[in-house]
């Protein structure tokens, strides 16, 4: 349960110029929580870093196949919380309990395998995610804006209201 500013008194121990602690249920029970970003491709937001321009989310995949190739100019870090998931450019695979971090500029193909039947992640992103060809070439970015428009359009779509997205905010 989330509390409003109005309905509790801010710590002594916490600056009163910082932002509110976000408390929510990760994995919801309402699908609509779930923002589309590809076919059979969702992401849930959990922070969105205005000022930092980073975000806080789930991945959630429920098929095989490429999902994208891209890069962070800025570190990612990454949990799994369940299937598995790899990158094209590299020999590992990223298992259920995996943590994984994403040096800056590095280039990769993220792939769930067919034998995955749902894979869900926590990333933490700073900075943007630059999608790019073959060739490095930039085919289009995702930044903590892009992010924020994506949640208002579908939550206005789906009756949570533009608004729901605000809860994620700082």
């Amino acid at each position: 349960m989330r509390a409003r500013v109005a309905d509790r008194e801010r710590p002594a121990s916490t600056h009163p110029l910082s932002p509110l602690e976000i408390v929510e249920v990760a994995i919801p029970d309402d699908e609509r929580v779930w923002v589309p970003q590809a076919p059979n491709v969702w992401f849930r937001p959990l922070m969105l870093n205005t000022l930092n321009g980073g975000w806080c989310n789930l991945l959630r995949v429920r098929k095989s196949g490429v999902l994208s190739r891209h890069l962070h100019p800025a570190p990612v870090h990454g949990f799994v919380l369940k299937g598995q998931w790899r990158y094209l450019e590299h020999d590992w695979i990223a298992t259920e309990g995996s943590y994984v971090f994403e040096p800056p500029g590095e280039t990769h193909t993220l792939v769930v395998d067919e034998d995955c039947e749902e894979m869900i992640t926590f990333f933490n992103i700073s900075g943007c995610m630059y999608y790019v060809d073959e060739q490095g070439r930039c085919t289009g970015f995702e930044d903590v804006f892009a992010k924020l428009d994506m949640c208002r359009r579908h939550y206005t779509e789906n009756g949570l209201g533009a608004d729901f997205v605000d809860r994620f905010i700082r």
